[in-house]
């Protein structure tokens, strides 16, 4: 049988409801409360090379950082992030190398359904966003 989550990162319909999904997004809030209040760049670095599913070896990304799993997330090297990055990880996430965000960037996988009787049923799905390398986005762009 197929989990919630294998569901999830496929793009199939899914319920967020479920325990081991919930599990997982405690888990990450808990790194990201770390990350959030770690004044130290490299010791913030570690962090989310810890809990991120990839990343780079030279990765700079400024708080306020927020995530729904992180473990979605794959990042190349050279990454460099402004301040209050978002990324709704519930479908893979990925960027290539000698990637640059300015301030206020958002990269948003959840999609909801259109039918509102479906939507009522607390089902959502999602799309993957991939970025290939030397990507620079301006301040305030949403994927």
């Amino acid at each position: 049988m197929t989990s919630e989550y294998q569901k999830m990162i496929a793009g199939e319909p899914y319920r967020p409801s479920d325990p081991e999904l919930r599990v997982l997004a405690q888990a990450s809030r808990q790194k990201q409360a770390a990350f959030n209040k770690e004044e130290d760049p490299l010791k913030g670095a570690d962090i989310i090379k810890t809990w991120f599913g990839s990343t780079g070896e030279n990765l700079y990304v400024n708080p306020r950082l927020v995530v729904d799993y992180g473990v979605n997330i794959h990042l190349g090297e050279n990454f460099y992030s402004n301040w209050n990055l978002t990324m709704l990880d519930v479908c893979p996430i990925r960027i290539g190398n000698n990637a640059m965000l300015g301030p206020n960037c958002q990269f948003l996988t959840p999609l909801h359904p259109l039918d509102p009787d479906e939507r009522n049923s607390g089902v959502e799905y999602g799309k993957p966003i991939t970025i290939g390398d030397n990507f620079w986005a301006g301040g305030g762009v949403i994927v």
